[in-house]
Parts: C-alpha cells; structure tokens; sequence
C-alpha cells in the first residue's frame, strides 16, 4: 500500500509519497480469527441479539423456543434457525424438554464475544 498525497505535494517527487507500507505478521494465526468470524457473524443478526438479550433478561436464564418466537415475531422455524446456529457457534445450549427446547446462555462464550471488541 502506497501513502498518496493529493494536488502540487503530490508531485514533488518526496520519498515519502512513494514508501511502501510494512506489514508485519498477523498478531492472530488464521485458524483462530476463523473462530472468531464465525462466532461474530453469528451475533451479527438482529434477530439473534434479540435472542441473546431476552434469555440473558429472563429471570430463570432460559428460554423456549416458542417463547422466543412469539417475542420476536418469527415462525418457530425460522427461530429454530437462528437457535441452531447461536448453539453451533457455543453461545447457547439447548434442552428438550417434552416436545420443546429450551436454552441457556454459555456465559464464557459470551465474553469472548465482549472480549474481541477490547
């Protein structure tokens, strides 16, 4: 990557203007900011967050999948989706119970979320 200057200074011809950038080795091997995008992209949706709130606000600490779907407002599939992949990416743990699941925050997993934003 080149520094670029605009107008007359960038026509002097000064060292400067054409040094390139030096990068250094990533501080993050590959793998682990792997594990990090996926845990980020799946926080990053709406309706997950919202998720993610209301069973950390809910005074057992759990919710119903149906439960959930009804306060956000989607169809129990569509929330059983988003549900699978907060589980998959260790943010919530699921219970069945009869014929519906219920979840649970991972607590530390969480943080680590808090934590890569620090």
């Amino acid at each position: 990557m080149r520094r670029r200057t605009s107008g007359a200074a960038g026509r002097t011809g000064s060292a400067e203007a054409t040094t390139p950038t030096v990068l250094r080795p990533a501080a993050m091997p590959r793998e682990e900011a792997e594990r990090r995008a996926t845990l980020l992209r799946a926080v990053a949706d709406p309706a997950r967050l919202q998720v993610l709130g209301m069973i950390r606000g809910s005074a057992a600490g759990e919710a119903c999948v149906r439960d959930l779907a009804e306060a956000v407002g989607l169809s129990q599939p569509t929330m059983s989706h988003h549900l699978r992949i907060l589980v998959e990416a260790g943010l919530l743990t699921r219970e069945r119970r009869g014929t519906w699941a219920w979840y649970t925050l991972v607590p530390d997993r969480l943080a680590q979320v808090g934590a890569f934003l620090d």
